[in-house]
């Protein structure tokens, strides 16, 4: 008797699946619930429906995160992470206000593809006070580190004062960003540059940075802060 012999090969079972496996489940998720921001305030968000557009089961979902929330923070997170990890060593001899100036430009260079989401967040801030006190706390302990990267002491309660009136500062800023539509963000950099001003004069907020000159125009720095005529051209 000879032996049977199958007229096509055999097929593996494990066969790699597809796009599912390209990324890991918290990076699916966080992503999912950027997009539905995009297009939705965040009151109106389910966990289900952050499962369902991240591919994940609702057990996945909260093997990862508790709520919307805690992914929003994970995105801040990260976000925090990115901006750290392009530290210019070039800014290092730059003034304070100048090495903040570009580590906060950087941060929203990381922000531009959530643009969207920013925008819609916002509005929810202006609405849901209970929101906005939670996602202050999110960005003072961002902003601490964002301190830090420009290399400005972030410790103790002094470090909070700095940290908590940078928060207040970049959330206006995010409100110019947010609106504006030119690619060399020129009306964002002139009120970024405004607002680093008015804070040296905030009382325990990068007090003594108002003593170091602005040494404007050095050819090491990666972004041009606004001269005098830029924001009077901008503002009209």
């Amino acid at each position: 008797m000879e032996p049977t012999q199958n007229s096509e090969p055999a097929q593996n079972s494990a066969a790699p699946a597809e796009a599912k496996g390209d990324k890991p489940e918290r990076e699916r998720i966080i992503a999912a619930f950027m997009t539905l921001l995009a297009d939705k305030p965040i009151e109106q968000i389910g966990l289900a429906e952050i499962a369902r557009a991240a591919g994940v089961s609702l057990s996945e979902l909260r093997g990862q995160f508790g709520s919307t929330l805690a992914i929003l923070a994970a995105h801040v997170k990260e976000t925090d992470r990115t901006v750290l990890a392009g530290t210019d060593d070039d800014m290092a001899e730059e003034p304070p206000r100048e090495r903040l100036f570009d580590v906060l430009m950087r941060r929203l260079e990381v922000l531009a593809p959530d643009k969207a989401a920013v925008r819609s967040l916002l509005r929810s801030t202006m609405r849901n006070p209970p929101l906005a006190f939670a996602l202050n706390g999110l960005s003072v302990r961002s902003q601490q580190w964002m301190l830090t990267a420009a290399d400005i002491d972030a410790a103790g309660p002094r470090g909070m004062v700095r940290a908590q009136g940078l928060a207040v500062l970049f959330a206006t800023v995010l409100r110019t960003w947010a609106a504006d539509d030119d690619p060399g963000l020129a009306r964002t950099m002139a009120t970024l540059d405004r607002a680093l001003a008015r804070g040296q004069r905030w009382s325990g907020f990068l007090d003594g940075l108002s003593r170091i000159p602005q040494c404007v125009g050095r050819s090491r720095r990666r972004r041009r802060r606004p001269q005098a005529d830029d924001e009077e051209t901008v503002a009209a």
